[in-house]
């Protein structure tokens, strides 16, 4: 019941409010009753896996200083948010990634992950080719894959799936006109879809506060009339109780959730930037305080789970699963120009024939003039 303002003639509509998720703070230790999933085995694996995406993305930045790798997105300090993304994710979800997931991917995309990743970005279209018949490949162009999702979850509705669709974004992205657009009928459709925010404090160079006025993006939910939530992007228990969150809405048929993580990008945007140009040395030290890793590192040396000696055999496994992968990718030959019209189509359309004609004729002057 809402009762007047005489004075003004103003009275109160709506009230909205947003919940927060954290399960362990920055030392490591609980914050909140320990949830059921997170059991003394699931911390472990997430460490695990953790500990594998540093050491992969660190040796593929290495590669591309090298002039082995094309430009590379590093995932540094975000290692919670993909790797709770593949933890939390079914066999038979849709994942739509964006370009900073890899952590999800050494979860979901089979033994050879980070090989087909190293393809990807090397500039061969055979590296989009992996995971799960239907996920998505990974996604360049900024908010595109957000309308993607959109329509799967749209079809799955349709055909009465009970699968669901989880889509990731940076915090860029939601300033684009597509994620408004796809939240929106997210929203009016009430789709299974689950939209996870990477907010790691940048849209390449622009801070998060130059590109949005409000107090947070999670409450961009409210004008499309889906859940909306923020959580600790550097706990990976508490993105995952988000996700496990979403699903329930979802099969509970109450619709989409968008949930924002709040991270930070310890590195540059990709291996063609430099973050020292618009952010100090004193605010990634201060970042450094709360990454992911470090943080749930702390939390299975207070359990008694782990000591230096399993660290140093975990790193050492790590590494030598990293260059294995590595020694894959450079030995499969150099794709050819014409293999980048690969892994488009389920079948050949005619139409294509002709675009293919011309790569050829061009490649034939390239060869001539040389």
């Amino acid at each position: 019941m809402t009762r007047a303002n005489t004075d003004s003639g103003h009275q109160p509509l709506l009230d909205f409010h947003l919940e927060y998720i954290q399960f362990l703070n920055e030392s490591g230790n609980w914050v909140a009753n320990r949830p059921d999933f997170a059991t003394d085995q699931w911390l472990l694996k997430a460490y695990h896996y953790m500990v594998l995406c540093r050491v992969f993305d660190q040796k593929a930045v290495a590669l591309q200083r090298t002039g082995q790798l094309g430009t590379f997105p590093s995932a540094l300090g975000q290692e919670a948010f993909g790797v709770a993304i593949g933890l939390a994710l079914h066999k038979d979800d849709v994942f739509v990634p964006y370009y900073r997931d890899h952590g999800a991917h050494l979860l979901r995309s089979g033994p050879n992950a980070m090989e087909n990743l190293l393809l990807y970005w090397g500039g061969d279209e055979a590296g989009s080719s992996y995971g799960p018949v239907q996920d998505f490949p990974v996604c360049v162009p900024i908010a595109t894959q957000i309308t993607h999702a959109a329509g799967a979850a749209a079809a799955l509705k349709i055909k009465g799936s009970e699968q669901l669709v989880m889509v990731t974004i940076g915090d860029g992205g939601t300033s684009k006109g597509d994620f408004f657009e796809s939240l929106n009928v997210a929203g009016v459709w009430q789709l299974p879809l689950i939209v996870l925010v990477n907010n790691n404090q940048y849209a390449i160079s622009v801070p998060r506060e130059k590109q949005c006025g409000a107090a947070s993006l999670a409450q961009k939910a409210i004008g499309a009339g889906v859940h909306g939530i923020q959580v600790d992007g550097n706990d990976v228990v508490a993105i995952t109780q988000a996700i496990n969150e979403a699903r329930v809405r979802v099969h509970e048929h109450k619709g989409a959730t968008l949930i924002e993580a709040m991270t930070y990008r310890l590195g540059d945007h990709t291996t063609a930037d430099d973050a020292s140009r618009y952010r100090s040395q004193q605010e990634v030290k201060q970042a450094w305080l709360k990454e992911p890793v470090k943080r749930l590192q702390s939390l299975l040396l207070d359990l008694k789970l782990w000591d230096s000696e399993q660290e140093k055999s975990l790193q050492e496994s790590c590494s030598a699963s990293v260059e294995s992968q590595v020694q894959g990718y450079l030995q499969k030959p150099a794709a050819s120009p014409q293999s980048m019209f690969d892994h488009l189509y389920a079948e050949w359309p005619e139409a294509m024939n002709e675009q293919l004609d011309m790569l050829a004729e061009k490649l034939e002057r390239i060869n001539v003039n040389s």
